[in-house]
């Protein structure tokens, strides 16, 4: 049983893969915060910007099988194909719930499947694509991947300690909060300065696409 936010299909917002068209398939779920407002001080994460509670988005539920959410994800890709279709199995935290049956059911759908995820749950090898987004006071246990993706700033978390690392691409992406502004102008002085990184920008954002 696989429980599903929402699955939607749009631009890929962020990272090396942004403006590519994808499947979004966002599994309810987290092991650095429930999601709930009370407990955001006290959480792990506490500036993630994504509702993943419940199975009540756009085209959200309970999938008794790997091949039914599958066949769901399917069912969003439009009909005139074209590309190398797409999905980004995403969350919360989709390393939760994500197993060898769901990855062979999207493969056998002709999916290239990239995951995202906070690194602290090894990721399945047959996975495509692999973008790692640490988070400060959570153990790293997926230490290689396709891209680390570094929401910043964090409080005393040095993006240097992750160049060594096995990620084949390097991103600093500015934190959206309050101090927004300056939190760009500070990565981009950042990547300037350290050119291993790439700044990423939340474009979907930018445009208003979910």
């Amino acid at each position: 049983m696989y429980s599903i936010k929402e699955i939607f299909y749009t631009l890929q917002g962020e990272g090396i893969n942004a403006g590519r068209p994808a499947v979004f398939c966002r599994f309810s779920g987290c092991n650095l915060w429930t999601g709930r407002e009370q407990d955001r001080k006290a959480a792990t994460c506490s500036f993630c910007d994504t509702d993943f509670v419940g199975t009540n988005g756009i085209g959200g539920g309970k999938f008794a099988t790997a091949e039914k959410l599958s066949q769901a994800i399917a069912d969003c890709w439009p009909r005139s194909g074209g590309g190398k279709k797409l999905t980004v199995l995403t969350g919360g935290e989709p390393m939760l719930q994500v197993d060898s049956a769901i990855i062979d059911a999207l493969h056998g759908n002709d999916f290239e499947i990239a995951i995202e995820t906070n690194g602290t749950i090894a990721v399945l090898p047959d996975i495509d694509w692999i973008c790692v987004s640490p988070k400060a006071g959570s153990e790293l246990v997926q230490k290689s991947g396709s891209e680390l993706k570094l929401v910043y700033p964090q409080p005393d978390f040095d993006p240097e300690q992750f160049r060594q690392l096995a990620f084949k691409n390097f991103m600093l992406q500015p934190m959206d909060n309050d101090h927004q502004a300056a939190n760009i102008k500070a990565a981009t002085q950042y990547c300037l300065e350290h050119p291993q990184w790439r700044l990423s920008l939340q474009t979907h954002k930018i445009i208003g696409i979910p």
